[in-house]
């Protein structure tokens, strides 16, 4: 009995110090050394000062810019309560918050064409997506263009030139990151974030 005690108490060191350690410090280096702007969290720099992450949504209210898609993260974009609503197609509650998003979305944007796009009522799974759908960035053009002064058409070459496609060709849906956009029209406004 004292053996497999002592080879137990052995082997719990050993595969604490090599998974609990080694391995984990490996891979942050393998991560700091190959891919040193994704491990630090891919945040962009304007003016010499982080504006914001790529990989993380994050609330836009200022006029003239364009909108990300509604957050169910804590209390909207919050990065310590990551998740989504768990509401499901069934419930009321998750009805009646798309109806209130449906009616904001249209006050807020009263020129846009067509229906309201999916993502500008829904949250993502996470509630940080920092993405938005071409269709949801181009049905906010004609607000976008009326508060910054920017043409719609040249707003409608911003957002095909910020589209990333399918990764790999196959997976996921093309998608435009609302912080790339964004930068790039307060570039073209000359107005600093």
């Amino acid at each position: 009995m004292k053996d497999h005690l002592l080879v137990s108490v052995r082997l719990l060191v050993v595969f604490t110090l090599l998974l609990g350690v080694a391995y984990p410090v490996a891979v942050w280096g393998v991560g700091r050394l190959a891919f040193p702007y994704a491990a630090s969290g891919s945040f962009l720099r304007k003016d010499g000062r982080a504006v914001g992450s790529e990989l993380i949504g994050q609330a836009v209210t200022a006029p003239g810019l364009f909108r990300p898609r509604p957050s169910a993260a804590g209390s909207g974009y919050d990065g310590t309560a990551s998740g989504g609503s768990n509401l499901g197609p069934t419930s009321k509650a998750l009805a009646d918050r798309i109806a209130a998003e449906v009616a904001r979305a249209r006050a807020e944007n009263p020129g846009a064409p067509g229906p309201v796009p999916a993502d500008a009522v829904t949250a993502s799974g996470s509630g940080l997506d920092p993405h938005v759908s071409p269709a949801f960035a181009l049905w906010q053009v004609p607000r976008v263009a009326k508060e910054s002064g920017i043409p719609a058409a040249d707003l409608e070459r911003m957002v095909a030139a910020r589209t990333e496609g399918r990764f790999l060709g196959l997976f996921g849906e093309p998608r435009v990151n609302v912080l790339l956009l964004n930068l790039d029209v307060l570039s073209r406004s000359g107005r600093r974030r």
